[in-house]
């Protein structure tokens, strides 16, 4: 993939969040660099197809970002290529706690909660309605 048509897709992407891009190099690395605050940073090196690696790497030079890069580094080397969308969405909720944002799956496990505490009432509601 042309690194040109990489750039808009990370542009694109940083438009929907807290990130900016605030390097792109298109040398040997082929890399991206990103940085949001309270000081959040990290890049991506872009594979090119033309040779050598195929699968994207992220990695920061921050000692406080690097633990919450694991879950997409592992990620990107599960079984399956990855686009940058996919790369960089998964930095993102990588990213959350630091960035202080509530995690996506938290708000789907609430709902699913309040859903099964109102069942047996409406249960026991029932139950009252018919044994009357």
């Amino acid at each position: 993939m042309e690194f040109k048509h990489l750039v808009d897709v990370a542009e694109k992407w940083c438009s929907g969040n807290p990130f900016d891009l605030i390097a792109a190099e298109e040398g040997d690395e082929r890399r991206l660099d990103f940085y949001a605050e309270p000081g959040v940073s990290f890049y991506v090196l872009c594979p090119d197809m033309s040779g050598g690696s195929d699968n994207f790497h992220v990695w920061s030079e921050s000692e406080d970002c690097l633990p919450f890069l694991q879950l997409a580094q592992d990620y990107i080397s599960s079984c399956g290529k990855k686009t940058l969308l996919e790369v960089l969405d998964k930095v993102l909720r990588s990213f959350r706690p630091l960035l202080g944002l509530p995690d996506a799956d938290d708000d789907a496990f609430e709902e699913c909660r309040a859903d099964v505490e109102e069942e047996p009432e409406a249960d026991h509601q029932q139950m009252g309605v018919s044994q009357q």
